[in-house]
């Protein structure tokens, strides 16, 4: 009977102590949600890096298909850079001006 009685007595601790109170769920829970915004923010960086690089190797791009021999491709290629250019220039403005409001 003691051993029964002993063991439940180390099981209640045991579940005892594996309670977290309301302080450390919270502090959990804000834990959480800023390694969250800092994947989100990491995330949405190296997205207008990845654009501004794509801005600026565009044109490479067109002057490499013409010096191949490719001259549709150069041609196809200027053709399609005013519009790819405004979307990147969006999605950069975008995170700069998200940037600039956060802070």
């Amino acid at each position: 009977m003691t051993d029964i009685l002993q063991e439940v007595n180390e099981s209640a601790q045991a579940s005892h102590a594996q309670r977290i109170s309301d302080e450390e769920f919270d502090m959990d829970q804000k834990l959480m949600r800023l390694e969250n915004e800092d994947k989100r923010h990491d995330a949405q960086r190296n997205m207008a890096w990845f654009a501004l690089f794509g801005m600026l190797l565009y044109p490479f791009a067109v002057v490499i298909a013409s010096w191949i021999g490719l001259d549709q491709a150069a041609s196809t290629l200027g053709d399609m850079a005013p519009t790819y250019f405004v979307s990147v220039a969006a999605i950069v403005a975008a995170f700069y001006a998200g940037q600039a409001l956060s802070k």
